[in-house]
């Protein structure tokens, strides 16, 4: 009978060369809109060393910062973050103290 190797992987978060999760978007579509503006500086005629060293200083800086962002924040700490930012710092309530504590009764539409 054939044995076959268990996945212990499943459940966890994907993981390549170190960069974790939103890491990996954030690093792909850098890359990919990095291609993408590469190929349009070198068809509207830009010279191809001026296009190759733009692509090659902005894909070491993407690298750099997704990693940085990895090393900073970890997993999940980016996510946390953003959603730190959303939040209100407080509720403002404008209604008067004594409308709180016995609101007016309803219209009733006749």
């Amino acid at each position: 009978m054939a044995e076959y190797p268990i996945n212990k992987g499943i459940g966890r978060s994907p993981e390549f060369k170190g960069l974790k999760s939103q890491y990996l978007f954030i690093f792909a579509g850098g890359l990919l809109a990095l291609f993408v503006l590469f190929v349009i500086m070198y068809m509207a005629g830009i010279d191809q060393w001026v296009c190759i060293g733009f692509g090659v200083i902005c894909a070491s800086v993407l690298v750099w910062v997704t990693f940085r962002l990895n090393a900073k924040y970890g997993e999940w700490g980016l996510m946390k973050l953003q959603a730190l930012r959303r939040h209100p710092r407080y509720i403002i309530n404008r209604k008067g103290f004594l409308r709180l504590i016995c609101p007016t009764p309803k219209k009733r539409n006749v």
